[in-house]
């Protein structure tokens, strides 16, 4: 900008114009409008790339309108496709697979699912190991496709709910303590053996136990004694022979001699009874024991 003088003359009266004494001049020159322009350049490299780097990103990690990658978000919540990694802990009402293929979790160590209440204190937990699968909860349960309880287990008992267990270990199954079953079966071709090594069997029933081998022979060996006890009813043995091969026989003697054996002797009825041996037979069709 010039500022200019202006001096008032009288007409015939010739001054000379004086000359300019200040002259500014208004915007940035020199070194401080390069130092402009570069920066401003610098600030638009800096848009472009990370424009760039914004565009690579969503390319990269497959943003779209319904998710991210195989991230999908529908009405019903999240769906997964493809293997997916989990660093931190997943909460989720529900987890399935789709309907043609398996869902699979898989770990380097233990892959543990746990059940929380309202408090956030655990109630029922489910640890899968290398070398155990552990459950920690009030009850376990495992049911079938129409819902029927197959197996059960709490801190009192254990129910099967299968119609038939099959064990099929050469040893068979092993019982510490007692066990309450209405039927044991062999497989076919098979034999049926119970045993107790170093104690007692007894089997028990309200109303009646029922031995039968339709293909075989029954055998109850015993290192003492076996007894066979009905305290209210009749012991009944039906049969086309009844032997006792291994009774003691004994020898011609004089009358009144007994040796302290016995004979056993049937009732019409039945009934056995002993009866002190003789040089014959004393037992008596009319005995007052089959009375």
């Amino acid at each position: 900008m010039v500022r200019e003088q202006y001096t008032t003359t009288t007409p015939g009266t010739s001054l000379e114009r004086p000359k300019n004494e200040y002259v500014y001049k208004i915007g940035i020159y020199g070194w401080r409008k390069r130092c402009l322009y570069l920066f401003v350049l610098l600030l638009l490299i800096i848009l472009v790339v990370n424009f760039s780097l914004t565009i690579w990103i969503l390319k990269v990690m497959w943003f779209s309108p319904t998710g991210m990658g195989h991230l999908r978000v529908t009405k019903e919540g999240l769906r997964l496709e493809g293997e997916s990694e989990f660093l931190f802990p997943l909460y989720a009402k529900e987890i399935h697979s789709r309907v043609d293929s398996s869902l699979l979790l898989q770990s380097t160590h233990n892959v543990t699912v746990n059940a929380r209440n309202s408090n956030g204190e655990v109630t029922g937990r489910l640890n899968v190991g290398p070398k155990m699968v552990e459950f920690h909860g009030q009850q376990f349960q495992i049911n079938s496709k129409d819902g029927k309880p197959l197996f059960t287990v709490d801190e009192n008992e254990v129910v099967i709910g299968t119609d038939k267990l099959r064990v099929t270990g050469p040893e068979g199954a092993l019982f510490e303590h007692s066990v309450e079953t209405p039927l044991v079966k062999a497989e076919a071709f098979k034999q049926l053996r119970l045993e107790s090594p170093t104690r007692s069997l007894s089997m028990d029933a309200p109303r009646g136990i029922n031995i039968k081998a339709q293909a075989g022979n029954i055998e109850a060996l015993s290192q003492m004694d076996i007894k066979l006890h009905s305290s209210d009813g009749v012991l009944l043995l039906d049969a086309e022979t009844v032997r006792l091969p291994k009774l003691p026989e004994g020898t011609r003697g004089g009358s009144g001699i007994s040796q302290g054996l016995y004979e056993i002797c049937v009732c019409p009825d039945g009934k056995l009874y002993l009866s002190v041996a003789g040089v014959g037979s004393t037992c008596q069709e009319y005995s007052r024991v089959c009375q």
